[in-house]
């Protein structure tokens, strides 16, 4: 089964991911704090990485920064999910490292279909 590490603070939006993911057959690994996905994220080496911006400690961009800037750079997607959607969100996001961004609220129908499409994965 493949892992996802899901580091986000908020305990619903946390559950609201979880359920698509598992859905999707992934098991979900969870990190509360910036700090402990980096940690996760190079002890597990997940299939992808799903990301909140507004972290406590280090936020979500940071996170990317250092995943990129690692020995693990490239070979994990990162997918951003946030409630940040002013003009230039995205594009800071991305080029911070993401491979893709989405905005909360999230639809835990839809979300997985549109995870898979933007990461080039055939379920």
């Amino acid at each position: 089964m493949k892992r996802v590490l899901v580091i986000e603070d908020n305990r619903d939006n946390l559950r609201l991911i979880t359920y698509p993911l598992k859905r999707a057959g992934y098991e979900v690994v969870a990190a509360e704090t910036g700090e402990q996905g980096l940690v996760l994220a190079d002890e597990m080496r997940p299939f992808i990485i799903i990301v909140d911006i507004d972290l406590p400690g280090i936020d979500g961009l940071e996170v990317t920064r250092r995943i990129r800037g690692s020995e693990i750079d490239g070979s994990i997607p990162i997918v951003a999910i946030t409630s940040f959607a002013m003009a230039g969100d995205r594009e800071r996001i991305l080029a911070a490292g993401c491979n893709a961004y989405f905005e909360k609220p999230i639809d835990p129908i839809t979300i997985m279909d549109r995870i898979h499409q933007a990461l080039g994965i055939k379920p």
